[in-house]
């Protein structure tokens, strides 16, 4: 039956190209006259008032009030996009009244979440909303089943918009020019991105792309994972079936997930399609040979003396799609299959998806070995990069929750994968527990008291206690399913224990955890006592008051007996999961798509890390310390989706973990620490990503963004993928810093002498005795000194003119200085300290018309670079009066002492015997005018970052990459 109401609708909004319009007038001049009905606004208004998940005409004006919405440039409105004045202005020009307009929001409600920041080259719009939405098959096919699955409109909006902006700025698959854009999309760990690239695969096939590559993980069973969820919610039963009749079993021989207890009901089914989906990797499966030879890449072309790539050949034809290990024998057949193929290859529109594209994809060789510039690539590395020579038209997007090695790639290396088109971060998703669930990164809140549980020297391990927790949450589940809450999350029930990365740890660990449950005593008395306890003591305090959860322990114990039984099945509660071949994991009962339940304390290191979703977990153990930052956000695997429990999910975490045999840590403090790296990261990407006049302000390539380091023992990433890493700022309050590379060259040396002249008129005329004692050690150092002050800004613009040998030594530590006012907690002034030598044999000269001032001797020790230049004893009051010690004992020092004054010691310096002219004045070109200095203890701000990173740009090293006088630094 034809619904001339939505055709209606769909002929008038296609009329609305260029923003909303009067719908009435529109809807006359376009109705037929045989159903003028349709024009009046009552029968639409009860139509959405009435419309189920799967109403054509609702999900139409979804679509278009969405993108009303999210518009970031809309001519016909002066109101910012997401807002309610945006709603309304739209409902205005539209000319809807209140009733039809509260029956919309209620079907469309505003979409106010964040949208997704973007750094992008600017590019040719060919993917506007209009346009995907004449080819959106297979999205639309993703887009319901989302919704089956219990997506709510504003989180399929939000993967809607996300796709959308990937998607856009892939090059056009028609164009006749073949480019290849490169692009990254960072996400949060466990936060979805798998539903971002499927939504990104299922646009890119319905605009034309007709080849998908998508790198999986490094194992069979991440692989496995990634195609199973594409052939589930993507491909579907007919692409599967190929044709084979579902009720012939003969038939069914051969074709995979016949033994899946989710076929074929929660396999997507298409109907009839506009062409099929083909592939060339199975459940099973990974990429071997082409399956159907070569001829599986001879798509047919209707016209055959036209291009593939010409519309009436590409929308006719069938996409193939596979998903493959990033291993280099795999690989290796993939890139030799494809030079067998010959031209059409250089035709086909293709995507290449990246799933943790900052592991085994970056190349980690180190450039200081390669011979005479040429490049050399890691295997992984260098096979993408033939993959992407292959195929001309080949677009790459890679996926990531920490992208610091990503960001860290030259630039200007055309055949490596550095994002030069588009870096693209994730919102937060809508229902996603992440860090600000489990910091109070803020300083106020009840995230930590609600979620984390520290272990320190005085609590005991604490293992039997989360333990515990893991049966008591268990048993709160299903009472919770019992009860009406969905049950679906609480199909697999998991506890994490992670504590080294050692295989034989492992073992011992399981024995420890398998002999501490079977003496925990989980039916006798003592053992519900210890239950209700902690019931009493800590979940019932913490429970989500919008959730069932007992009022007395006595209502749970028949649940704490059934979940004991689902955690003990099979007689073990643990699963040891380390293993590093593919056939360790076969072995093993811990396939969360194919098992019914899995209850069970996983015991692992890396493997339950890097793409493994652990399905169900509740509560985690964690004590395993790293150096690297990206490596210890991939073990936060206790961020993700809780619906119906994520007050109930513990963290058990260590917090005097050792790092060395003199050195604790803690992690808690670490995860914190890098999760602000992270928001760093992303608030830079923030700050450039604003349009203006419509136009991008910087691509990726012109702004790297600059990646934190937080705590000084943990890096971004590990040290070879930071070869192209370059240090930008060192920020180190209430720290002595020393300068060592001065320039040699005569010029430039009487330029610093002469940029360094206020100061030298800022001393006093007398010198003073400065005197800082510490009984600690035992020790008081006292030395004559001249005084002065200078203000800030004034030093800045000294520090800022002067000239190095080596200029990347001390502009880390200029940087922080020029920043340290960003945060709030600046800098007043200085506190200039020049000591002077008292005793007979010492050498004093003018400078320029100073004052007579003691000259130290000092040597260059490795190249241009001084060995020390400061004196021990000089540093004691230095450190006092910025703040980074306490009491000095000598009273005029603690009337120098200001919260916020840094302190300056300068060391006029000459390397030979000086000889002073007639008049007592040092030529300056002999002069090496020497500092140090300590930036106030209260310049460190609440969250600032220690150390920040940028990329080195082989092609741009004589360009400043962010020009501080232009953003107004």
């Amino acid at each position: 039956m034809t619904d001339h109401l939505f055709n209606l609708h769909g002929d008038v909004l296609a009329a609305m190209r260029r923003g909303p319009k009067h719908f009435t007038k529109l809807a006359f001049v376009l109705s037929e006259a045989d159903e003028p009905a349709d024009t009046e606004l009552s029968h639409f208004r009860d139509r959405i008032a009435a419309a189920g998940p799967g109403d054509e005409l609702s999900a139409l004006w979804h679509r278009t009030l969405t993108a009303w919405d999210l518009a970031e440039q809309a001519d016909w409105s002066t109101a910012p996009a997401r807002t309610d004045a945006r709603r309304t202005d739209a409902y205005d020009r539209l000319g809807f009244g209140a009733d039809l307009r509260r029956a919309l929001d209620r079907a469309v409600p505003v979409f106010k979440e964040p949208g997704p920041t973007v750094i992008s080259k600017e590019f040719t719009s060919w993917y506007s909303r209009d346009s995907a939405a004449a080819r959106s098959f297979y999205w639309n096919s993703y887009e319901q089943l989302l919704r089956r699955k219990g997506w709510s409109d504003a989180a399929v909006a939000g993967l809607d918009e996300a796709s959308h902006a990937v998607v856009e700025r892939l090059s056009d698959p028609t164009r006749t020019e073949a480019y290849g854009a490169r692009g990254l999309v960072v996400g949060y760990v466990q936060s979805g991105k798998t539903a971002n690239f499927t939504g990104v695969t299922a646009k890119a096939i319905d605009a034309g792309y007709r080849l998908v590559i998508v790198l999986g993980g490094t194992l069979n069973l991440l692989r496995d994972q990634t195609q199973r969820r594409l052939d589930m919610e993507l491909i579907g039963q007919e692409n599967i079936l190929r044709g084979a009749d579902p009720s012939d079993p003969d038939a069914l021989v051969g074709i995979d997930y016949q033994d899946d207890e989710d076929w074929p009901a929660k396999f997507v089914s298409h109907g009839h399609r506009p062409f099929n989906i083909e592939r060339l990797t199975t459940r099973d499966d990974d990429y071997r040979s082409l399956r159907q030879g070569i001829g599986a890449l001879e798509i047919e072309k209707r016209e055959k003396h036209l291009p593939l790539y010409v519309p009436d050949n590409l929308h006719r034809a069938a996409a193939r799609v596979m998903v493959v290990k990033k291993n280099k024998s795999v690989l290796t057949n993939l890139v030799k299959d494809l030079r067998k193929i010959g031209p059409i290859l250089r035709e086909i529109p293709t995507l290449i998806i990246d799933d943790e594209s900052d592991q085994a994809s970056v190349n980690t060789s180190d450039p200081k070995k390669w011979e005479s510039g040429q490049t050399r690539r890691t295997a992984i590395n260098g096979l993408i990069s033939e993959l992407l020579g292959l195929l001309p038209r080949a677009q790459y997007v890679g996926y990531t929750a920490t992208p610091f090695a990503n960001v860290f790639i030259d630039p200007s290396d055309g055949e490596d994968i550095f994002p030069r088109d588009f870096l693209i971060s994730l919102p937060r998703p809508v229902g996603y527990m992440g860090v600000q669930d489990f910091h109070d990164l803020d300083g106020e809140g009840a995230a930590e008291e609600t979620h984390v549980r520290g272990i320190h020297d005085d609590t005991g391990d604490r293992l039997q206690e989360a333990m515990d927790a893991f049966v008591l949450t268990g048993a709160l589940k299903l009472y919770r399913a019992d009860r009406g809450v969905a049950e679906g999350p609480f199909r697999h029930h998991t506890m994490l224990v992670h504590e080294s990365v050692k295989m034989d740890d492992h073992a011992d660990l399981a024995l420890r955890i398998n002999t501490q449950w079977h003496q925990a005593g989980y039916t006798s008395h003592e053992g519900h006592a210890r239950l209700e306890k902690l019931l009493v003591d800590d979940f019932a305090h913490h429970a989500d008051d919008g959730l069932p959860t007992p009022s007395a322990y006595a209502d749970l114990r028949p649940y704490v007996s059934r979940a004991r039984q689902l955690i003990n099945a099979g007689g073990n509660p643990v699963v040891v999961v380390n293993g590093d071949t593919d056939r360790y994991f076969s072995q093993i009962d811990l396939d969360f798509d194919r098992t019914p339940n899995v209850w069970k304390i996983l015991v692992g290191g890396t493997k339950l890390s890097r793409g493994f979703t652990v399905e169900g977990l509740t509560v985690t153990y964690y004590r395993r310390t790293t150096r690297q930052a990206d490596t210890l956000m991939q073990m936060g695997r206790w961020f993700g989706f809780r619906p119906g429990y994520r007050d109930l999910v513990r963290l058990y975490i260590g917090r005097e973990e050792p790092l060395t045999k003199t050195q604790t840590v803690d992690l808690y403090e670490a995860f914190e620490a890098i999760c602000r790296d992270e928001e760093t990261f992303r608030s830079q990407l923030s700050r450039y990503a604003e349009l203006v006049d419509g136009k991008p302000q910087v691509t990726p390539a012109q702004i790297p963004p600059l990646v934190s380091q937080h705590l000084p023992w943990i890096r971004p990433s590990g040290r070879n993928k930071m070869f192209n890493a370059e240090l930008v700022e060192i920020r180190s309050p209430g720290q002595w810093v020393e300068p060592t590379a001065y320039p040699t060259d005569g010029a430039d040396l009487r330029h610093n002498a002469e940029v360094w002249l206020p100061v030298l008129g800022s001393l006093g005329p007398a010198p003073v005795t400065l005197t800082c004692s510490s009984p600690d050690q035992g020790r008081s150092d006292s030395y004559e000194a001249l005084l002065g002050t200078v203000d800030h800004d004034m030093l800045l613009k000294i520090l800022c003119d002067l000239r190095w040998s080596a200029p990347t030594q001390f502009s880390p530590h200029l940087e922080s200085l020029i920043t340290a006012g960003e945060s709030g907690a600046g800098i007043d002034d200085w506190l200039v300290i020049a000591p002077q030598q008292t005793s007979a044999r010492r050498t004093e000269a003018t400078i320029l018309g100073s004052r007579p001032l003691s000259l130290a001797h000092r040597t260059r020790r490795r190249g241009d670079l001084f060995g020390a230049i400061s004196e021990p004893k000089h540093r004691g009051v230095a450190l006092r009066v910025a703040g980074a010690i306490e009491d000095s004992g000598d009273p005029l020092v603690e009337s120098l002492v200001r919260e916020r004054r840094g302190v300056l010691v300068l060391y006029p310096v000459v390397e030979s015997e000086p000889r002073p002219a007639a008049d007592g004045s040092v030529d300056p070109r002999h002069l090496v005018m020497a500092f140090s200095l300590v930036a106030p203890k209260s310049s460190a701000g609440g969250g600032r970052s220690l150390v920040r990173f940028r990329t080195i740009d082989s092609g741009r090293r004589d360009f400043a990459i962010i020009d501080r006088t232009a953003d107004g630094a």
